[in-house]
């Protein structure tokens, strides 16, 4: 197999896994979960979170590494200058906000700071984080969008 091919389908593998984690929670756990107590509520995302957080530790860096090793096989670094190639900043910038929060801000603030607002709040910071992974679902939606038709060629 090409190096680039395998580097290839190290990425989409990992973004796959990634995003579609991503969605699984967004678009089914968290809604699902409105109907719990608020303190089954927080436990209950907790647990699920703790056991998806690994994962998507690990799939962010498989995205990361391979997506650099695309680009240095490619030597594409040109690319981020041309307008048409818009999705790679955009793929950049969800991975760097993903890979941020799930190895700096999780566990250094969000993880204290989510239990004090939720003692306080219960039912706004569950709607928080319902609206965040809303829009960071959106944002990786659009990533994966403009990626797949630059992949192919097309330039928006």
């Amino acid at each position: 197999m090409d190096v680039y091919v395998l580097a290839r389908v190290l990425h989409v593998l990992a973004v796959v896994h990634w995003i579609g984690g991503v969605a699984m929670v967004t678009l089914v756990i968290l809604p699902q979960m409105r109907g719990l107590p608020a303190a089954d509520r927080i436990a209950t995302f907790e647990r699920l979170e703790g056991r998806f957080g690994g994962q998507a530790k690990l799939s962010t860096l498989v995205a990361g590494l391979s997506g650099l090793w695309m680009l240095g096989l490619t030597d594409g670094w040109g690319l981020f200058l041309l307008p048409g190639y818009w999705w790679l900043h955009l793929m950049v910038a969800v991975w760097a906000i993903f890979t941020l929060v799930l190895f700096v801000l999780e566990p250094l603030v969000l993880h204290r700071w989510f239990h004090a607002r939720a003692s306080r709040d219960p039912e706004g910071t569950f709607a928080l984080v319902l609206r965040l992974h809303r829009g960071l679902l959106a944002l990786s939606a659009l990533a994966v969008a403009g990626a797949v038709q630059g992949a192919h060629g097309g330039l928006w």
